[in-house]
Parts: structure tokens; sequence; C-alpha cells
């Protein structure tokens, strides 16, 4: 599988260490950088980068790495059709993929050794989506607002959220 990967200083290392043992897994890694270390760089460029080629090649998934990873995410989630999800144990890597379909992993370098960064990352890749219709059902939700940008209905009975 072709994993589309970017990040900023902060994840510069971990992300070098995750080309490496993907590479070993049979993966194809496609570094979108950056390429050298700088501690002064953004990570907007490089994680979109990585977000926008998941999102034109159907069938790739994507990891993302920073600090902590939620700037990384919400950068990834601003590109159409990407779904990125920030892991910090192996089971919110592999819900990210199983109930949400996500495409895109969010990684924070801070956050944990390498090791165990790189094990939410395998978890991620060998996790489908279950395609239970609970969780199509919301997916539906999610991309018609995106394509329209009406709100979902609130159900029957349900609280009716304040009025802005």
């Amino acid at each position: 599988m072709r994993v589309h990967l970017g990040s900023d200083h902060a994840g510069y290392h971990l992300k070098a260490a995750l080309v490496e043992r993907l590479a070993e897994l049979g993966h194809t890694p496609v570094d979108h950088g950056p390429s050298d270390y700088d501690p002064d760089d953004d990570y907007p460029p490089f994680v979109m980068a990585a977000a926008a080629a998941v999102a034109a090649e159907p069938g790739s998934l994507g990891i993302v790495i920073g600090g902590s990873g939620n700037g990384e995410a919400i950068a990834a989630n601003k590109v159409d059709g990407v779904r990125a999800a920030l892991a910090w144990s192996e089971e919110t890597a592999r819900l990210g993929r199983q109930h949400n379909d996500a495409n895109v992993l969010s990684l924070g370098a801070r956050m944990h050794e390498v090791s165990e960064a790189i094990g939410f990352a395998q978890v991620f890749l060998d996790t489908p989506f279950s395609d239970e219709s609970r969780h199509t059902r919301r997916l539906r939700m999610l991309t018609g607002y995106e394509r329209t940008g009406e709100l979902p209905p609130v159900p029957t009975g349900a609280p009716a959220p304040p009025a802005v």
C-alpha cells in the first residue's frame, strides 16, 4: 500500500523511522517532506501535500506527524476527501479506521516513544473500515455537510441546539 507522509520539524525524526519501517513491512512510503530538519519550518505545506495525495489516490493512506499531532490533524482535515484521526493509543488508531474510515493518521512525536508511535501506525494501516450501517450513516452526515453546508437534522426528541 502507498502511504503518504508529511511532518514538521518536531515530527521529522519519527517520519524518517516510519518511512524505514513501512518499507520493511512491504508498503510504499511517499515522503512529502520536509527533506531536511529545519527547526523553523511550518507544517501546513508538508502535511497538506501528503493529505492531498491521499485524497487523489483512492486506496492509499497517509500519516502526518508533528509535536502533538493536533495542528497536523486540523491541517489534513482541511483537504477535501480527507478524514484525519489523531491517535494516542493503538485503540484510537484502530477506531479511527474501523469506525470513522479515517484515511490519514495524525501522530504527536513529542507524545510517544518512536516504537510506540510506529505501533499505532501499523495498527492503523492493518485495520479495515467496519462498514457497519451506523458508521456509514454518520459518515454520510459528515459528507453531506461538507457538500451542502447544511447541518444534519437534530433527531426528534433531542434538545434543539441554541440559535446562533
